[in-house]
């Protein structure tokens, strides 16, 4: 058995079918980026028999456009991969605005695969639904209070 051997596989995503008219899969590094992928795009509780797995970066889909979210979306990132991905290890997770869409976010992420020390980044684009300011503000103080485990 080689290290590469470690990395996995498991089905494409999104899920299609191969030449040969089977399920296709993703191998190895490809199969790490696809989970990663997986994770992120999963809000937390949409999964029946795995309410916490996913991401809460969902809760931040009418947070307004700046550094507040952006750390907001490092850090639910960053604690998302850190609990359902045990094949990386985070090495740094940065979000900031696209500079061409207003309504995304652009997150950086950058990790190393445990078995074979091979770094790699992904960019993630987040795309929210611009609000009102007022709806905005009100979002901000949600998600804050989330983060920080209070109820507002």
């Amino acid at each position: 058995m080689t290290t590469r051997d470690f990395l996995g596989n498991g089905w494409a995503f999104p899920v299609r079918v191969d030449a040969h008219g089977r399920i296709a899969l993703a191998r190895q590094e490809r199969d790490i980026e696809e989970a990663i992928r997986i994770i992120l795009l999963t809000p937390k509780g949409q999964r029946v028999m795995r309410p916490e797995f996913g991401c809460q970066i969902h809760e931040l889909l009418f947070a307004p456009n700046d550094a507040t979210t952006a750390g907001l979306a490092a850090y639910y990132v960053e604690e998302a991969l850190g609990m359902w991905e045990p094949r990386i290890r985070v090495v740094d997770v940065i979000a900031r605005p696209d500079p061409d869409n207003g309504a995304r976010l652009l997150i950086d992420i950058s990790y190393e695969i445990k078995a074979t020390h091979d770094r790699r980044s992904l960019v993630f684009p987040f795309y929210r639904i611009p609000g009102e300011p007022e709806d905005e503000q009100r979002m901000r103080a949600i998600a804050l209070a989330n983060a920080q485990g209070r109820e507002v």
